[in-house]
């Protein structure tokens, strides 16, 4: 090799290293993880479903989170290690579209540099968040996504910013089948669920591992289906003596009216995404009798709890209807969050990601909450049953 060969190598592997160098610097300045809290405002985002197919559980966690944020406020914000900060939320409209939800996600840890999200409400979108959140390293809690995998990675692992105010599929769906037997006496049931997520089909699957008696039928729907009867004159001619039909209002309702239609007048159980008024819309008031769902939040169960009784007259006051399952559970979120902040004495994502991991005996309006290893809260379940449209009595299944 020529000397005036060697030199120009020898320059150009100190220019790579010196580039190497300074990318390294500015490397380092980048990758601090998560998002952190300047100025005397928390911003808190808002991933919800606020139009779409699940715009009614979207609308009625956004009221609680709003309800939550606003009492927050008024009584002079949130403490960050002595000096209180306000809360300011940033809502976004996922469309109830998993797309979309990756989307939002993405605009509210990058561009709107939230330090937590709320939401979303159901499990695929809050599923297709997740990439994006865990890049940014800011937790979410989600109100209502049940399916038992939600918290996890595919190799078991925990996610680490991914928590929610909810139990999951598998608690719900032992505890039907476990009032199936106890309370409605029922040896013969047909089950008919929703496939077109894990919701549907993992309450399905928990319900027929736990329940003791015989599953005469099993039969699938799809969300949009808009006709039962086939199936449920199939139910019809088995002798069964209730139905178990996890899903969300929307075809749960429609499934109950033509039951009644068809004079099936046995009860029909479900899960949490009944859990709105709109189901009785659907049915019709008059086909809305010996309706039964699980519930992690109920009227009748929640006048023993101060906090919860506080929270329903607040409710009340400012919306001028009862309090629904999803506000609750959304009202919840919003102090969790409070409480991760306050507890770790700071407003920084990634620490407030570490507070929620080590929530223990909080003290919600669904009940004592603690986080366990794996995200999921400890609380308790509830049951309600519909009598003509109306919660006519709640059983607290333990």
């Amino acid at each position: 090799m020529k000397k005036s060969t060697m030199k120009k190598v020898v320059s150009m592997a100190a220019i790579v290293m010196t580039a190497g160098v300074f990318a390294g610097c500015s490397t380092a300045k980048t990758t601090t993880k998560g998002n952190q809290t300047t100025g005397n405002t928390i911003k808190i985002g808002v991933n919800m479903e606020l139009s779409g197919a699940a715009a009614g559980y979207g609308q009625s966690q956004k009221q609680g989170i709003q309800l939550a944020a606003s009492e927050i406020n008024k009584d002079g914000g949130i403490n960050v290690n002595g000096k209180k900060k306000k809360i300011k939320l940033v809502i976004r409209d996922n469309k109830t579209s998993n797309n979309t939800s990756a989307s939002v996600a993405a605009q509210l840890t990058n561009n709107d540099k939230v330090v937590a999200i709320v939401g979303p409400a159901t499990t695929n979108a809050g599923t297709a968040e997740i990439p994006n959140i865990t890049k940014a390293a800011v937790p979410s809690v989600s109100p209502s996504a049940t399916d038992p995998a939600y918290t996890l990675k595919k190799n078991g692992k925990v996610q680490p910013y991914v928590f929610r105010a909810c139990y999951q599929n598998n608690f719900q769906g032992a505890t039907a089948a476990k009032f199936m037997t106890n309370t409605l006496k029922a040896k013969r049931v047909a089950v008919y669920a929703d496939n077109s997520s894990d919701y549907g089909t993992g309450l399905a699957k928990a319900f027929k591992k736990a329940y003791t008696g015989k599953v005469v039928d099993s039969q699938f729907f799809t969300a949009g289906d808009k006709d039962f009867n086939a199936v449920l004159t199939s139910f019809k001619s088995k002798k069964i003596d209730a139905i178990y039909a996890p899903g969300y209002y929307t075809e749960i309702g429609l499934i109950i009216k033509q039951a009644r239609q068809a004079g099936i007048n046995v009860p029909i159980v479900g899960s949490d995404g009944m859990a709105d008024p709109k189901l009785a819309q659907i049915a019709g008031n008059n086909n809305a009798s010996k309706i039964y769902y699980t519930t992690p939040f109920s009227d009748d169960v929640a006048k023993a709890n101060p906090t919860a009784v506080k929270f329903m007259n607040k409710y009340k006051a400012k919306y001028n209807q009862d309090a629904p399952t999803f506000s609750a559970l959304a009202y919840d979120s919003v102090y969790m969050i409070k409480q991760a902040i306050e507890n770790e004495k700071s407003a920084d994502s990634v620490k407030i990601a570490k507070g929620l991991a080590k929530i223990k005996n909080f003290d919600g309006v669904t009940g004592n909450i603690t986080m366990d290893k794996e995200h999921n809260p400890e609380k308790p379940i509830a049951i309600e049953e519909l009598t003509k449209g109306k919660v006519s009595e709640s059983f607290n299944v333990k």
